[in-house]
């Protein structure tokens, strides 16, 4: 099951670097001006911070709506042919891809952590990064049309659709229809939440317009894709050890620490814009400020509540989901010089908040 799960990490995470390491730079080419491109890459975490309450109200995340959100995923990447052209029909296939992509990864994950533990599921999930640093690489040298980037788009998810499929008709876990009436205690961890809404608000100037920044700034179109790239490679190294620091630390110090250290991380892009080598030092960053934040938050949330697979569809909703959509249409509205200022800020104001939590189940 190693294997299966790795290739659905690497196949889900390349179609996640297709679409914000390329697509803002598309949009771009095709006549989107900034604030039309936030408000594109605002839609589909608009519509994954909704489905984890209509799932609390009124549906189960079970097999049959997994199949479906595999089947919303492929319609999406099929309509992107049709619509990319156009701002407003671009927002439909938008909003069924922020729908599936709201199911299909905390399904997976939920099971990956459950089945492989804390070491292998890191060693399992750096195989998503390294599919998200091989696509960007490839991608940024044989990129010439929006065409082929929509093509990978589609080749990717039809991988993933396989990958998870075979997943699930594999294991007996799937079959069993587990259910949960466990709350979610917001109240009583509120600070976390906020954590993990405002690290994404932050992180929106980074997955919606690193690659504009930088371009505009002289950088290639290809040398981004390497810093992009670099990011990643810590990224895998820290998922590779990942173990190490949730055996040995509280997982809110290191949701704290992580909070921090992505602060000093955007303060560089601001400080030294253009300057490629302290771009590629603050990217090295990446390793603490995605990797080891997720690791931990997530870690951390399937600790405290018994209802693990809701849990983790609020945790992308919130994060990936409203503050994705926050941060995308804030990085629209204030793009410009002080961009990642304003990120480093609420960075900061993130690492803050993480210590307005329940102590008593810090694991």
């Amino acid at each position: 099951m190693f294997p299966l799960i790795s290739l659905f990490f690497f196949a889900y995470f390349s179609i996640i670097a297709v679409y914000i390491v390329f697509l803002p730079k598309i949009l771009q080419n095709l006549g989107y001006v900034s604030l039309e491109i936030g408000i594109v890459f605002a839609i589909a975490p608009l519509a994954r911070f909704i489905v984890p309450f209509l799932f609390k109200k009124f549906f189960e995340l079970n097999l049959r709506v997994f199949y479906f959100a595999l089947f919303l995923a492929l319609s999406s990447a099929i309509l992107f042919y049709f619509t990319i052209e156009n701002f407003y029909f671009f927002i439909f296939p938008n909003i069924l891809f922020g729908i599936s992509i709201g199911l299909i990864l905390p399904f997976i994950e939920v099971y990956a952590l459950e089945y492989l533990g804390k070491n292998r599921f890191g060693k399992s999930r750096l195989f998503g990064s390294l599919g998200f640093m091989l696509t960007s690489i490839f991608l940024a040298n044989f990129l010439n049309s929006s065409s082929t980037a929509l093509n990978f788009f589609l080749f990717f998810i039809v991988l993933m659709s396989i990958f998870s499929t075979l997943i699930t008709l594999k294991d007996s876990h799937f079959k069993q229809n587990k259910t949960s009436n466990a709350k979610i205690n917001f109240k009583q961890n509120w600070g976390f939440w906020l954590n993990l809404f405002l690290m994404q608000v932050s992180f929106g100037a980074y997955y919606n317009f690193f690659t504009i920044y930088q371009t505009n700034m002289g950088v290639s179109l290809s040398l981004t894709g390497w810093m992009w790239s670099f990011g990643v490679v810590c990224e895998i190294v820290l998922f590779y050890f990942q173990g190490l620091f949730l055996t040995r630390f509280k997982l809110l110090n290191l949701v704290q620490i992580s909070s921090f250290l992505t602060s000093i991380r955007w303060l560089l892009l601001f400080a030294f814009p253009g300057i490629v080598p302290i771009i590629f030092f603050a990217q090295a960053f990446h390793a603490f400020s995605f990797a080891l934040h997720h690791s931990a938050a997530f870690t951390h949330l399937k600790n405290i509540n018994e209802n693990s697979s809701l849990a983790a569809q609020f945790y992308y909703g919130l994060s990936f989901g409203l503050g994705a959509f926050l941060g995308a249409l804030l990085a629209g509205l204030f793009y410009g010089e002080n961009l990642y200022l304003w990120a480093s800020l609420v960075a900061l104001i993130a690492g803050i908040f993480t210590k307005f939590t329940s102590l008593k189940q810090n694991f």
